[in-house]
């Protein structure tokens, strides 16, 4: 491996590297170069109106908050921590900041998609809860309960000795998955937390805290990177890009530096080692999101939102596939299933990045708000990740995606 291998590696682990890609992603498809997708721009007037409609629904007063696992741990609009977190009697704000980071960061790691055919009851609120919102609330209920700490008396936590040991079977009980209530991915999903804690063992200097390695231990490391209080947002991807590389099986490298959420796709030419490589880093940048609100919480300013870009996961995808902005060229695409490294998965995701770029200020014009007042995360929240749900919805029994993808469980 050469040093200038090295540093080409680590420039495919920023947000900004994901945005330049994407969009000359999208531009080789409006000229026709791609094979699979042919991409209709005049689509995304009445696409916007579609994301706007759907925001005034949820959010007659247009406040949106931003797109962040802890939406989810809402059930019929009772927040199920903010409350709870609140009442307890934290030490400092650095500790509710670790704790925090403990929950998001494993809660977000279990997220992704869950297959149509699973569920999880919760035995609080008696809700059956589907999808993202039953995992978030499975692995809250986990998280309480003490299954991801080594120290029975201190259960709110995340370690990493909990975390290597933890089994597929842990995860079913948890995730009350059986032969009947299926989950796609358990055993990727229990591998991936187990290498999570290897990896914050290996790496003392970002995980250890106190008298335990922990996930949370990245709260400290972003804490100190602020200067006067303040912390750009992608700080806060390139630290986790960094922290979590080793953790992503079966993944792309160059230069010794783990790429993560990083594919091939023969229309992106380069004249370096980063020929055909495309950064997308989804999983990393829905947990970025999810960790700004802990660092307000502790006293941090975070600027630059919209220095993360949107998210190019499924409902978002789907968004702009099921409302014709992107249409395969050839329609029996739809009924195959695709590995997320296929070509026709990879420039699907990029394109819905930059095509996520291109609608929110389409958006904001519909509703009449500037960006300060809406940033991306807003609308991906309010939004389009939702807009996407329910055109899916309104399309297909058990809105499902508009493309089958074969998932281990650690990309959607």
């Amino acid at each position: 491996m050469s040093s200038s291998e090295t540093v080409q590696a680590q420039g495919l682990l920023t947000p900004a590297a994901v945005r330049e890609r994407a969009h000359e992603m999208l531009e080789i498809g409006v000229a026709g170069g791609l094979d699979h997708w042919r991409v209709d721009l005049d689509r995304l007037p009445e696409t916007a109106r579609y994301v706007a409609s759907v925001i005034r629904d949820q959010y007659p007063t247009l406040a949106v908050p931003f797109h962040a696992r802890w939406r989810h741990f809402a059930v019929d609009g009772i927040d199920l921590w903010g409350p709870v977190a609140d009442s307890r009697a934290w030490p400092d704000a650095a500790t509710r900041a670790r704790t925090e980071f403990d929950l998001a960061i494993v809660s977000v790691l279990l997220d992704a998609g869950s297959g149509p055919g699973w569920r999880y009851q919760d035995a609080r609120t008696g809700r059956t809860l589907t999808r993202s919102e039953g995992l978030a609330i499975a692995s809250l209920r986990m998280f309480e309960a003490g299954a991801f700490s080594s120290t029975p008396n201190d259960p709110w936590r995340v370690d990493a000795e909990a975390l290597s040991r933890l089994s597929a079977a842990d995860l079913a009980k948890g995730f009350q998955v059986s032969d009947a209530n299926p989950l796609v991915g358990l055993e990727g999903r229990a591998a991936l937390l187990r290498r999570l804690g290897d990896q914050c063992q290996t790496r003392p200097d970002l995980f250890a805290r106190a008298d335990t390695a922990r996930p949370g231990g990245l709260a400290d490391v972003l804490i100190s990177q602020a200067s006067h209080g303040a912390l750009p947002a992608p700080a806060i991807l390139e630290l986790l890009l960094e922290a979590f590389g080793p953790v992503w099986q079966d993944r792309l490298s160059l230069g010794g530096v783990d790429l993560g959420d990083c594919w091939k796709h023969p229309a992106m030419t380069r004249d370096d080692a980063t020929d055909s490589l495309v950064p997308i880093h989804k999983l990393s940048q829905w947990l970025s999101y999810s960790l700004v609100e802990p660092l307000q919480t502790a006293g941090l300013k975070v600027i630059d939102l919209d220095g993360l870009t949107g998210l190019a996961e499924y409902r978002n995808g789907g968004l702009f596939t099921d409302l014709g902005v992107l249409t395969l060229k050839d329609p029996a695409d739809a009924d195959k299933a695709w590995p997320v490294s296929d070509p026709l998965v990879v420039g699907w995701r990029a394109m819905t990045v930059a095509l996520l770029d291109r609608i929110a200020p389409l958006v904001r014009t519909e509703l009449g708000v500037s960006a300060e007042a809406m940033p991306l995360a807003s609308v991906l929240e309010g939004g389009t990740w939702a807009a996407g749900r329910r055109a899916a919805a309104e399309r297909r029994p058990g809105g499902g995606p508009p493309l089958i993808i074969l998932s281990d469980g650690t990309v959607f």
